[in-house]
């Protein structure tokens, strides 16, 4: 009577993100591994991350130095 509902493409997604469950003998995949996993698949996100984390940090110590030279000169 009642059919399972159609898969749409959202729950695809999900699904193709969700780690596969290992075998009961295989002990579970590690954090590490899985997040390198997602760095190599979105590569452009992770490449800009990375760009503005770099991009904050130079800020940061360009200013700290701009700062000391400022109030101990």
């Amino acid at each position: 009577m009642d059919q399972p509902p159609s898969t749409t493409p959202a729950s695809e997604e999900l699904a193709a993100e969700t780690p596969i469950a290992p075998t009961n003998n295989a002990p579970p995949p590690s954090y590490v591994k899985l997040a390198m996993r997602n760095m190599v698949r979105k590569r452009a996100t992770s490449l800009f991350h990375f760009a503005l984390t770099a991009a904050g940090l130079l800020g940061v110590l360009v200013g700290l130095a701009f700062l000391d030279r400022y109030f101990n000169s």
